[in-house]
């Protein structure tokens, strides 16, 4: 049964309501992923971007990308903004290395998101020789449950031989992302220990929204018991220390808020983060699948953009309409993340509703 906030949770809720105002206000840039490729060599269940191994757009030059970052640097400080190369694939592309390199020379911390069938030993050298600071890896539980998830017959063996080969780099940050599904649920604890096994530190879990190949597909959406359970297998095995694990930045989540996550709910995309996708346009997390793009750097000066526009991201007043208008914790929730709005602005999943 769904619980009401404690007297301690909403004072943190409220104190950390007010910075998050300050940062809507100086939305200082601190993340900024490059969609560098749509290409992939896996067909993922629960895909957004419907991405295929030969993608309609071609992969973007990186020279295109690096005037991005050399204005960037014109006028803010480097070393605060983390570059994330992500896709699609990132590593189908095979200048991939050089990328990280130039980033690194302009003085940018970077890291890659992949799905880690090409991380190999080597690949894991060279990324690492460019200056790499940090990783993420999907593995979706055991086996047969990661290849289903990501339509490989061989996905988890190449994903999980690069986790053991990364949990051991302390020179980089580095963690785990799973697809919580009604297929690996019920063995998620013995995944947490075979990942513990491998020496991972850290571990995200995230639930999948209805939208792109998963908006028809009930194996991937969890009940509203099963979505319960998921976060008090998270709070338990944070209180138990062995591994960090915290739920994906997906929505306010109540009762749990502080239990689940290092750090309470606020949908960073426009405020601290943003993307540039693979066709120019720039947006924020290349999570959101609905068009709220504000801009392409074939035409626009990212740092205006990013100093101008983003209204949508950063006042979310027009989200309160529908069951968020007269919702009570729309105060903390801010109409949830921009990725579960549709193209019409609608309200695709409401965590509260699960809960």
């Amino acid at each position: 049964m769904s619980q009401g906030l404690s007297l301690k949770q909403r004072i943190a809720l409220e104190l950390h309501r007010q910075v998050e105002n300050d940062s809507r206000k100086s939305h200082p840039l601190r993340q900024l992923f490059w969609e560098c490729t749509l290409r992939c060599n896996m067909h993922c269940r629960h895909c957004g971007s419907d991405c295929k191994v030969s993608s309609l757009f071609p992969d973007m030059p990186f020279e295109d990308f690096r005037k991005v970052l050399v204005r960037i640097k014109e006028k803010y400080d480097s070393h605060q903004i983390m570059i994330v190369l992500t896709g699609g694939e990132p590593l189908m592309r095979g200048d991939i290395e050089r990328c990280g390199r130039a980033i690194y020379d302009m003085e940018f911390p970077w890291g890659i998101v992949s799905n880690g069938r090409l991380m190999t030993p080597r690949k894991i050298d060279a990324l690492l020789s460019s200056g790499m600071h940090s990783a993420t890896i999907s593995l979706d539980g055991f086996e047969d449950d990661h290849n289903w998830m990501r339509g490989t017959q061989d996905g988890f063996s190449h994903a999980a031989r690069a986790v053991e080969i990364l949990a051991k780099e302390e020179s980089i940050k580095f963690d785990v992302v799973t697809c919580v599904n009604n297929r690996n649920y019920a063995s998620l604890p013995e995944f947490r220990d075979y990942l513990i096994s491998l020496g991972l530190k850290s571990w995200r879990l995230f639930t999948v929204f209805p939208a792109g190949r998963a908006a028809n597909d009930p194996e991937l959406q969890l009940s509203p018991e099963r979505f319960r359970g998921l976060l008090d297998f998270i709070a338990a095995t944070r209180r138990e220390g062995k591994i960090s694990a915290s739920f994906g930045c997906e929505g306010f989540l109540k009762e749990y808020e502080g239990k689940v996550r290092d750090g309470l709910f606020t949908c960073q995309a426009g405020l601290t983060v943003a993307s540039v996708l693979c066709d120019g346009s720039i947006s924020a997390c290349p999570s959101i699948r609905a068009d709220y793009h504000q801009g392409n750097i074939y035409r626009d000066d990212f740092v205006d953009v990013w100093e101008n526009r983003f209204q949508k991201y950063r006042d979310r007043s027009w989200m309160k309409t529908g069951k968020c208008g007269d919702c009570k914790y729309f105060r903390y929730c801010q109409g949830n993340g921009m990725h579960l709005r549709d193209g019409d602005g609608n309200l695709m999943l409401c965590h509260l509703d699960r809960l």
